[in-house]
């Protein structure tokens, strides 16, 4: 691999779902991560979609995208010859990453006390659902659960309805997302002070943190924010969040009429566009946008449902391109909602190069990949190699580094330790 920001540097990634993304960040920026399975695989490749719908353990779609940059190894953790292994391994290693429930590291004698005396600048970045201390260390942590505790849940989906979840799972992505930003942190220290350190990352906290500025609506107004349309809160006034998504012909984009004079520009062309084609309601055509704020009482609450019944009917007559170039032309703060498709054809992207074709072998094939989303002038920062196949580097690693013989290869794979 050529030179890259972290290159001389070496991760263990002992991850299964909730953690992978933390060592595919590290990968992107040269790391030599080394993937760590049980002897027969991470249970995470089973999880779809599947290449070309085959379900199989080395054609996991979700095990490509986060264990890209990455080598591979399997090794039995909890057995005496694993442990010792392992402890090997770490004494050339600079970060440990790990998702296992707290206390299980140090059950079979490999916690943080035990690494650092092996590796005394080792960093262990642990992450669990809600954290290695507190009452509910022990819980387990689904991501519908996740994001209901979080409070993130409370303001998705409409107001005269229960929270939904989100459709894809996304709360360890975020958690390993902060695991990466803590151990890169750590590492910043190390450099500075000789010293490695223990990262406990929640997921939890992790969302509470994506989720800062509701927590910051109660800070600033004392309004806490609820799912979108009319309501009431705790002063009577007769709103919350405003409708933000909109179908159109082909797709979906997204609009919001903001208060104040900051969106008094984009209100008022979008009421001149909408009255060219004779569908702006009188109470629209009427409003003064510099005082309109969806929380006073400057407006009530029929004539923002008729504002709403008159944009709906607006949007369904148009495609996203159409709403999106005018909407562009007359200076009015509106995007669509992007497809994957929509994604793969943009043609800003493929100016900058944003998709990495990356070669699978073993599948007779190239595949194309979204790149690492920076680019740094001096160093790369890209997708390196593919995701690995099961054991795919024990020999380049056991043999090779550690200098274990064939014979005694054969003897650990026999007794199930690799």
């Amino acid at each position: 691999m050529e030179e890259s920001l972290l290159s001389p540097y070496r991760a263990l990634d002992l991850t299964d779902e909730k953690g992978s993304l933390c060592g595919r960040i590290l990968g992107d920026f040269g790391v030599d991560v080394v993937k760590v399975e049980p002897p027969g695989g991470d249970p995470s490749r089973k999880i779809g979609p599947f290449y070309h719908d085959i379900p199989h353990p080395e054609k996991s779609l979700h095990w490509f995208a986060y264990n890209a940059n990455k080598r591979g190894i399997t090794l039995d953790i909890e057995s005496a010859d694993g442990r010792e292994l392992f402890k090997r391994l770490v004494k050339s290693a600079d970060f440990i990453i790990e998702s296992f429930s707290p206390g299980y590291m140090d059950k079979i004698g490999l916690g943080y006390a035990a690494l650092s005396e092996v590796n005394p600048q080792i960093i262990l970045t642990s992450i669990t659902p809600f954290g290695q201390t507190g009452p509910w260390r022990d819980y387990r942590g689904s991501d519908i659960a996740l994001w209901a505790l979080s409070s993130y849940m409370y303001v998705e989906g409409d107001a005269d309805r229960a929270p939904v979840q989100f459709g894809s799972p996304q709360s360890y992505l975020h958690a390993g997302l902060e695991a990466a930003v803590g151990t890169l942190a750590a590492f910043h220290y190390r450099r500075l002070s000789g010293e490695g350190q223990w990262i406990d990352v929640s997921a939890q906290q992790a969302l509470i943190v994506a989720n800062l500025q509701n927590q910051q609506y109660w800070d600033l107004t004392r309004f806490s924010p609820v799912r979108a349309g009319p309501c009431v809160h705790r002063s009577g006034v007769k709103w919350a969040y405003q409708r933000r998504v909109w179908q159109c012909q082909d797709g979906f984009v997204c609009f919001i009429l903001m208060a104040g004079a900051t969106g008094a520009p984009g209100n008022e062309a979008l009421t001149e566009w909408m009255d060219s084609e004779g569908l702006t309601p009188e109470c629209m055509r009427q409003m003064d946008w510099t005082a309109y704020d969806i929380r006073a009482d400057g407006i009530t609450v029929e004539d923002y449902e008729e504002i709403v019944k008159a944009l709906t009917t607006f949007f369904s007559r148009h495609t996203k391109a159409e709403l999106y170039q005018e909407a562009i032309r007359r200076r009015i703060p509106l995007y669509p909602c992007s497809t994957v498709e929509d994604l793969r054809n943009d043609p800003h992207l493929e100016e900058r190069s944003y998709w990495a074709q990356v070669e699978h072998p073993e599948l007779g094939e190239t595949l194309s990949y979204p790149r690492p989303c920076m680019l740094l002038s001096e160093t790369p920062c890209k997708i390196w190699r593919r995701a690995p196949l099961i054991g795919e580097h024990n020999q380049e690693i056991y043999g090779e580094e550690l200098g274990l013989s064939t014979a005694e290869m054969v003897l650990l794979k026999q007794g199930g330790v690799i």
